[in-house]
């Protein structure tokens, strides 16, 4: 019967620490899974921010042109134009009316495409160069001579741009998508991970000098 009881504590130890290892490994792949998430929904939020002021843009730019519409509806039709033939009088007044009708609305036309141009363009810059967090790491890396790790790297975007929420998580994850795309090398010192841009971890060879040439 001992025997027994010490095999059922020793599987009981086994699956005890098998279930305390799945637990460990489903929580790193939670935070995981959440940070990319996170990653995902700021770099969506931002395209779909300079959609809106591309399509307000485009309203502006592409929408129906006032001057035609004024042209068409002043423009006579065809049974008109016979009927003319028959009254001329009446076809000439008719014409410098339409002429006229054409001449009052296109001055208008211009100053509402100008104003709407001009409103969008005020809006367009601020929206459309507001950089992603990637392209912010990015820039950080590019300034810095040393290796800097997540914390530091959230720090400092967190002090340069106050408006925006930056978490180490998100920061680490978009600095391992750099890493996979070889725009930024990885290094490890002791249990902690250093970041820098591949430039500056992998300076360029130096080009090897000409031998001179025996006169």
């Amino acid at each position: 019967m001992s025997e027994v009881n010490s095999h059922a504590t020793e599987l009981t130890s086994q699956y005890v620490a098998q279930v305390t290892g799945d637990l460990e490994r489903n929580a790193k792949e939670q935070e995981r899974v959440g940070s990319e998430i996170e990653a995902l929904q700021e770099q969506l939020r931002a395209l779909q921010h300079d959609h809106t002021v591309l399509v307000n843009m485009q309203e502006a730019l592409g929408g129906p042109n006032p001057v035609v519409e004024a042209d068409a509806a002043g423009t006579p039709s065809v049974p008109h134009q016979a009927s003319a033939e028959r009254k001329p009088s009446k076809g000439k007044k008719a014409a410098a009316t339409g002429a006229k009708k054409t001449a009052s609305k296109k001055p208008a036309a211009k100053p509402a495409v100008k104003a709407a141009v001009k409103a969008v363009a005020v809006t367009a810059p601020a929206a459309v160069t507001k950089p992603t967090l990637v392209e912010l790491i990015r820039g950080h890396l590019e300034q810095q001579s040393e290796p800097r790790s997540a914390a530091e790297i959230t720090t400092a975007l967190t002090q340069a741009h106050p408006d925006r929420s930056v978490k180490t998580t998100v920061v680490r994850t978009t600095l391992e998508g750099l890493v996979a795309k070889s725009h930024a090398h990885r290094t490890k010192q002791g249990s902690s991970v250093f970041y820098t841009t591949v430039a500056a971890s992998e300076p360029a060879p130096a080009e090897p000098q000409p031998e001179a040439v025996a006169g």
